[in-house]
């Protein structure tokens, strides 16, 4: 056991023995470790006065021998630090509030080469204080390049997000064009269309208000088709009302651009207006057809259409082509179903029309008429007076048919100067009525051809009644048209009733 604890002793003996340098003094591994770091060591007394610095700090705060030695004054360190334009005057007077209160403080400077060094402050017992003084400009770059990179990546997070939103809204709005595409596409009719137009606009821009115009037959002016919002129909407005037409492209005003008012919109608001608005011609086929003009001003925040002026533009490239192509239905349709001299419709249309209005009053119970009529003695008028004053007659009675019956009656030339006009609900009273209203306005009619006035234009008229004259058309038509020659028989410029048929089954 003695001998175990003596060796023990040893063993401490020569763990706490010091460790002699080359020069054979010991070694003091305190001043070691100071000599040794990376940072640069400076120790201040609570004086202020340098008592011991290594070597590092030369290198770290890129100073002279002469500009730091022990009995140095942190006075004056610090205002040669200041003089280098490494700290401000102010943080110098910081720092010496700091020291003086004690506690551990920090603060980074600039060296004239660029470098960042930061300060590191720590209180001593005895009142003085350690500083440490670290190279962070390799840090201070990585943090900047750090931070660039991560808005870097922000931004394109940003743009990335932006740009789905945009492809989103984009694809929202090509789902509504294609809504609104097939509703114009199957719509009948040109009532249908504007019906159409309205509701869509008022359902996509919400709080957006507008009108939309369609040129006349006459191309002199365009015609109120529909409006939505608050925006207020023109019945008419001029071609040169509108800069958009006039200029043959989309126009948008802003009242702090250059902008002009469209006449159609300062007669509407008496004043020029003090919102924006945009003002789209219709062309479809190189041909304008209309005009839309669109207002913004009241669009509600939530609609879900983020471009409403490319939107509004998209939508009139729609419109145009769905009015044109309705348009030239109807044109062909008229081809086909009306007389091209009279604008009535024509012999094919008529039968057809005939035989659905046979077939409603015979499933709901009530009568319809059929009026045959011609002109007195044609074939005598053209011969005396040829045949474009015989055109000039034919043109006159489809007017009148036109005017005295604008309802529901379908007014017909059968061919040459056969005339018809079926009244769907009318009975042999009501017929009898028109047929005369009939006869009297063509001979009330005055026409002018060549310099003088051509003879007075008279009509034979025949009338037949469902049921009472039959159940078909062609019962209709040749009982109308044996009460014809019946009023020819009886002098002409007249009007007679066809023969009733007996019911079946009576003697």
């Amino acid at each position: 056991m003695t001998k175990q604890i003596r060796a023990v002793d040893k063993m401490a003996n020569a763990t706490t023995a010091p460790i002699m340098g080359r020069d054979g003094k010991p070694i003091d591994w305190n001043e070691e470790v100071v000599y040794s770091m990376e940072q640069g060591i400076l120790v201040w007394s609570r004086e202020g006065v340098c008592v011991m610095h290594n070597t590092r700090v030369f290198e770290v705060l890129e100073l002279k021998k002469s500009e730091l030695a022990v009995g140095t004054t942190r006075k004056d360190f610090l205002a040669a630090a200041a003089a280098r334009g490494e700290i401000t005057t102010d943080k110098v007077a910081q720092a010496e509030e700091r020291f003086a209160d004690g506690k551990p403080f920090s603060f980074d400077r600039k060296l004239p080469s660029g470098r960042t060094v930061t300060t590191n402050v720590r209180p001593v017992r005895g009142g003085g204080s350690v500083v440490t003084f670290t190279d962070i400009t390799k840090a201070k770059r990585a943090e900047a390049e750090l931070a660039l990179a991560k808005r870097q990546a922000d931004r394109s997070h940003e743009q990335a997000r932006e740009a789905l939103m945009e492809q989103q809204a984009r694809q929202r709005e090509a789902r509504v064009i294609a809504e609104l595409d097939e509703w114009l596409q199957t719509c009948k009719s040109l009532d249908e269309l504007f019906l159409i137009v309205r509701t869509f606009m008022d359902r996509s821009l919400p709080g957006s208000a507008g009108e939309l115009y369609v040129y006349s037959n006459s191309r002199d002016v365009l015609d109120g088709a529909c409006d939505w919002g608050d925006a207020g129909l023109h019945d008419h407005i001029a071609p040169d009302s509108c800069w958009a037409l006039r200029r043959g492209r989309a126009y948008a005003y802003s009242p702090e651009g250059i902008s002009f008012t469209c006449d159609h919109v300062s007669d509407q608001h008496h004043e020029p207006p003090s919102e924006n608005y945009l003002c789209l011609p219709i062309i479809a086929h190189g041909d304008t057809v209309g005009l839309m003009h669109i207002r913004f001003d009241t669009l509600d925040s939530a609609c879900p259409i983020k471009d409403p002026n490319g939107f509004a533009i998209q939508v009139s490239e729609h419109v145009s082509l769905a009015i044109a192509n309705v348009k030239l239905r109807d044109e062909l349709r008229d081809q086909s179903t009306r007389d091209p001299l009279t604008g009535l419709y024509n012999r094919r249309y008529f039968l057809d029309a005939m035989r659905n209005a046979l077939s409603a009053a015979g499933r709901k119970g009530h009568e319809c008429a059929l009026i045959a009529f011609d002109a007195d003695k044609f074939k005598s008028f053209n011969d005396n007076h040829g045949h474009d004053a015989g055109d000039m007659v034919l043109r006159a009675i489809g007017q009148q048919l036109t005017e005295l019956f604008p309802g529901d009656e379908v007014p017909c030339r059968f061919g040459g100067e056969e005339f018809a006009l079926l009244l769907p609900h009318g009975g042999a009273a009501e017929a009898h009525a028109a047929a005369e209203r009939l006869r009297t306005g063509i001979e009330a009619v005055e026409l002018r051809y060549g310099g003088g006035t051509l003879p007075t234009v008279t009509v034979s008229s025949g009338v037949s009644v469902y049921p009472a004259c039959g159940t078909l058309p062609q019962d209709l038509i040749t009982a109308a048209d044996e009460a014809l020659y019946q009023a020819k028989a009886d002098g002409r410029n007249c009007v007679r009733a066809a023969k009733q048929v007996p019911p079946l089954g009576a003697s």
